[in-house]
């Protein structure tokens, strides 16, 4: 399946300057783009999982020299290595800092090694890494479970997305089938999510969401847990576990402030940031501060003691809050589906601006706050058709935006300085 991270591995092989780190999730596609980026570019290519191979892993204990860790391997693997030719897969890296280390020397290398690695809980291993992690040596780039244009890629949509595309630029209405045929293929997304696993069961049972194997976004959620209690301290994996789980009741409050309480009712920042910064660099949530001004750049008016959080992936939600798919495609249980809908938004925006801001005046609050063409444009989330809001309406009179957008299930328009932007083209967003 097509990820649009590809076009980051193209340019980083184009313009080989240094070793490449994939972060992201665990079974988000790591392993799998970037095996299938390898296969296709390089005439040779070794693959090693270091999580697995303990006798490679103790080359890197023995030596970050990059010349002997390559004849090593070669040895081991009883291969010959081409650096202008091939190129070296480090899986699972997280499980060697040693490893990590030595992709500095990688980079300095007068020979052309290319070097290419990923692993599970990498971003908390760089977050918590106790020697010198290779800061400038080291090309980062982030993959996020799939949005919801790579799903439409995946079912073969790709003249839809052209004709959403096109709408979102002029801002004139989709006829009505196609727009309720778009409406239909999100509300199924709501369901499935984007990790890949459940993106291709869906194809593979001919699109059937009643033939969908959803066990499968239940071991997905078994194996964070698992990584929870794996890779920390006993105790902060309980309240790794306890946060994640008290997601559902987080977001399906009216005012979804995060708060500690709600985790534990003895609950204090003191003894829970440490496992809300473990969740946050894992990538198994994402978070949303307060912006106290709404101008530019955002990130410098963000008041990191008011946040909102949301799981990464809007389909592993659904599965963790134990909602029915007929409930979401029916449009039972208004409230939670408010909370997917929410959670689908935030997911869609992180892999495009990568912090999430919303903002508050007075008695009324803006859901997000995204910067386009230098501009601080408000968004406004609504789960259904009725999209009078008075919070927008007060925005737009105090601060006098450029435009506005409003996210729903209504058709494209624009009007009153709001463009309307229906929840199946929110992929079309972008910071340009």
């Amino acid at each position: 399946m097509y990820r649009k991270i590809e076009e980051n591995l193209k340019e980083w092989n184009n313009n080989f300057k240094m070793p490449l780190m994939l972060v992201g999730a665990r079974q988000t596609g790591k392993t799998y783009i970037l095996d299938e980026f390898c296969k296709k570019n390089y005439k040779q290519y070794i693959y090693i999982n270091l999580d697995k191979e303990d006798r490679i892993k103790q080359v890197f204990e023995e030596t970050i020299d990059p010349d002997k860790i390559i004849e090593k391997i070669e040895i081991l693997k009883n291969i010959v290595f081409t650096p202008e030719d091939s190129v070296l897969f480090l899986d699972e890296i997280q499980v060697s800092e040693r490893a990590i280390t030595s992709l500095k020397y990688f980079c300095e290398s007068e020979k052309p090694y290319k070097v290419i690695c990923a692993g599970s809980l990498l971003g908390v291993k760089i977050n918590r890494f106790h020697s010198s992690f290779p800061v400038g040596k080291v090309t980062i780039k982030y993959l996020y479970p799939m949005d919801f244009e790579e799903y439409l890629i995946a079912l073969g949509e790709e003249k839809l997305i052209q004709e959403i595309r096109t709408h979102y630029e002029s801002n004139e209405a989709l006829i009505t089938p196609i727009h309720e045929k778009a409406l239909d293929l999100y509300k199924k997304y709501l369901v499935l999510g984007g990790m890949p696993a459940l993106i291709q069961n869906f194809i593979e049972n001919d699109c059937n969401i009643a033939h969908v194997h959803f066990e499968l976004q239940e071991q997905i959620i078994t194996s964070y847990l698992a990584d929870m209690s794996k890779y920390t301290e006993n105790s902060e994996g309980i309240k790794n576990a306890q946060i994640y789980n008290a997601m559902p009741r987080e977001l399906a409050r009216e005012n979804n402030v995060f708060k500690y309480s709600l985790v534990d009712k003895d609950a204090r920042k003191i003894r829970y940031e440490s496992s809300l910064d473990w969740l946050l660099a894992s990538n198994m949530i994402f978070k949303c501060n307060l912006a106290d001004k709404n101008e530019s750049p955002l990130k410098a008016f963000a008041n990191t003691e008011k946040f909102k959080l949301y799981l990464s992936d809007v389909g592993l939600l659904r599965s963790l809050s134990n909602l029915d798919y007929s409930e979401i495609l029916l449009d039972k249980n208004e409230m939670f589906k408010g909370m997917l809908i929410e959670n689908y938004v935030a997911c869609e925006f992180a892999s495009k601006f990568k912090e999430l801001f919303y903002y508050t005046f007075g008695r009324y609050e803006i859901d997000f706050l995204i910067k386009i063409d230098g501009d601080i444009i408000p968004v406004e989330v609504k789960s259904g058709r009725r999209t009078n809001s008075k919070s927008l309406n007060e925005y737009i009179k105090e601060y006098h935006p450029k435009y506005s957008i409003r996210i729903s299930s209504k058709n494209f328009g624009f009007e009153n300085d709001i463009k309307s932007v229906p929840l199946y083209a929110i992929f079309c967003i972008d910071k340009k």
